[in-house]
């Protein structure tokens, strides 16, 4: 399923943070992708300018589930289920590309949001399998820049397009307008106390702060993450650093994060939050955080040294050991 976020500090740092929230483990490394690469992609063959890191495996290629590019474009791919609408094939005079190439299609030729928005014209998702999952995977987009522009592109037809997306923030089905008018619902809530009303000559007695946030949805569902998302970025204190950034989406993404055996679907198994990824756009940094160690955060900076002197794709194979830091280091007894 999946949840993610734009942010904005107030040294006017921007960042994409998201959680990957599937019932498979994916293995994701962090892998870095060098300029000018042919990707033999499973709807054909496409080709990439750009360098970028990100969230990837190499299977029978290389393929990405979110990451960032070195001029600060952000993308990350979430699931779209019973809306996503793919092609048997490419019409004439388009590029055809698998919904889990595009990642790495955008991050590999995108200079900015407005400029993907300009290029997406000449593409079309075609219905193709993946090959770890064994189906074809009903996905859309959220895609942000050092600007602050973020859109989403939402896969319903032949012709695809971006679409401005106001708050930042983006969870799964239904669509983008829907999850919008939706939020109306739950335009009142503040982070302030309400005033208690009088029932006759009876004064209720406050049940302690935070009242004016009762009714805040607390379920999985996606339309409760994405309130509840909604919330937390509006009403959170603004952090200046990017560490205290970082410490700030971690905290936001706790409310979305799903353990294990917490959200069965309807085969049987669960949905989990396998890593959580916070890409600055800015810095021109990915840092994920996986299941098996919350709170360890492993980073890797898309330098002028691997854009200039790394031909091949890397991965950088991740630490799944837990975090643990014993402050009495004598053995016990």
């Amino acid at each position: 399923m999946c949840t993610s976020l734009t942010y904005t500090n107030q040294a006017n740092g921007h960042f994409l943070a998201r959680t990957m929230d599937y019932h498979l483990d994916f293995d994701a490394q962090i892998m870095f992708m060098p300029r000018q690469r042919t990707v033999n992609g499973d709807a054909g063959p496409f080709k990439t300018s750009y360098g970028f890191i990100g969230a990837g495996r190499n299977l029978n290629h290389e393929m990405f589930t979110d990451g960032v590019n070195e001029f600060g474009v952000g993308v990350a791919t979430l699931y779209f289920p019973d809306h996503a609408v793919y092609q048997e094939k490419a019409t004439a005079g388009r590029l055809g590309l698998a919904p889990h190439d595009f990642v790495a299609w955008a991050l590999g030729n995108a200079k900015s949001v407005a400029d993907l928005a300009e290029k997406v014209h000449h593409i079309q998702l075609i219905s193709r399998s993946a090959a770890l999952v064994a189906v074809v995977p009903p996905l859309h987009f959220i895609i942000s820049d050092p600007t602050g522009a973020t859109a989403v592109l939402e896969p319903t037809g032949p012709d695809l397009h971006l679409i401005d997306d106001p708050v930042g923030v983006m969870t799964n089905s239904p669509d983008l307008n829907w999850h919008l008018q939706n939020i109306s619902t739950y335009g009142m809530f503040s982070n302030a106390d309400l005033p208690l009303q009088t029932y006759g000559n009876y004064h209720p007695a406050t049940q302690g702060p935070g009242t004016g946030a009762v009714g805040l949805p607390g379920d999985y569902t996606s339309v409760s993450r994405f309130v509840r998302t909604n919330f937390l970025k509006k009403f959170a204190d603004v952090p200046t650093t990017t560490a205290d950034t970082l410490s700030l989406l971690q905290l936001i993404l706790n409310a979305v994060t799903i353990p294990k055996g917490a959200k069965h679907i309807s085969n049987g198994s669960s949905d989990y939050t396998e890593y959580r990824s916070y890409m600055d756009l800015d810095g021109l940094t990915y840092t994920i955080e996986l299941y098996e160690n919350p709170g360890k955060l492993q980073q890797v900076i898309l330098t002028k040294h691997l854009l200039e002197t790394v031909t091949e794709p890397t991965e950088f194979p991740l630490s799944r050991e837990p975090q643990l830091h014993v402050l009495n280091p004598e053995k016990a007894f």
